[in-house]
């Protein structure tokens, strides 16, 4: 299964009336503004392996982790938030979960400042999941309301957080913020420009995010549906994924959508892909 963008559907597709995709009733002709890329720091790890059980096997790795800050109708939306920016004071970063050291080299609130977002200035965050790497910084967005999936919001704050790789210290504050609980896929403007989608095996409740660019396209920004292309053509499910089955069935569910809506994805932890794409403080549409 190719992780880039399909052609065998004509892109004039997407005018055509609305339709309803997987279950997700879609609005083709919304687009949102822009869309910047930015650098929420690295992920090491010695073995390779826990990605993929029985391949690079032993083989170090260092995977991108990217936050995504979306412009549309005079709001800002950021999609996950990196590892935590404190980390930028310890050049050599820190072992956090799993296995995995974080590595923060360019704060969040540095880059936001270069583009000339104040982190005030974001109304909504929308998370994939709650792992170290992808919510470090949400006490910086102390004015956004949180939407949030039923089953993350429940692992998150229920019993043992840490039986998910969960840490509450990093998290804790958003239960005191405004949010909305969602079950399933959820249009986030009410006009499909953009969209949850759940994808639910990585952890509980994971979700990735469609957005529509008005012109480059539709874009399925992946959270860690698979960290690699290679993983994801393949199906290969992590081993501390939270349910391997439901793991299988969301990287075929992303397989079709990125079929019907001609659509690229943007792997998060891809590390190549990831340095081919424009980061902030440029910006894409």
């Amino acid at each position: 299964m190719p992780a880039v963008r399909h052609t065998a559907r004509a892109r004039h597709a997407r005018d055509e009336a609305p339709r309803r995709i997987g279950g997700l009733k879609s609005s083709p002709m919304a687009t949102i503004d822009r869309i910047y890329i930015l650098d929420g720091g690295i992920a090491e790890v010695a073995d390779g392996s826990i990605y993929s059980p029985g391949i690079n096997v032993g083989v170090p790795m260092t995977l991108s982790c990217n936050a995504y800050l979306i412009s549309h109708r005079g709001e800002w939306l950021i999609w996950d938030t990196g590892i935590e920016d404190k980390l930028a004071k310890h050049p050599e970063g820190r072992i956090i979960a799993h296995g995995i050291r974080g590595i923060v080299r360019r704060p969040i609130a540095d880059q936001l400042d270069e583009i000339g977002v104040r982190p005030r200035d974001v109304s909504t965050i929308l998370l994939s999941h709650a792992h170290f790497d992808h919510i470090g910084n949400v006490d910086l967005f102390e004015n956004a309301r949180w939407i949030a999936q039923r089953a993350e919001f429940e692992a998150m704050f229920g019993n043992e957080p840490e039986e998910f790789g969960y840490s509450l210290q990093h998290y804790e504050a958003l239960k005191e913020r405004p949010y909305q609980i969602v079950d399933g896929d959820h249009d986030i403007f009410g006009d499909g420009a953009v969209r949850m989608i759940f994808t639910p095996g990585h952890t509980l409740g994971h979700c990735s995010l469609m957005v529509r660019l008005p012109r480059r396209g539709v874009v399925l920004l992946s959270g860690d549906v698979a960290h690699n292309r290679e993983n994801l053509r393949h199906m290969r499910v992590p081993s501390f994924n939270a349910d391997q089955q439901a793991t299988v069935a969301s990287m075929a569910r992303v397989a079709e959508l990125l079929r019907v809506e001609n659509a690229e994805i943007w792997i998060n932890h891809d590390t190549a892909q990831s340095e081919a794409l424009p980061h902030a403080p440029s910006w894409i549409a």
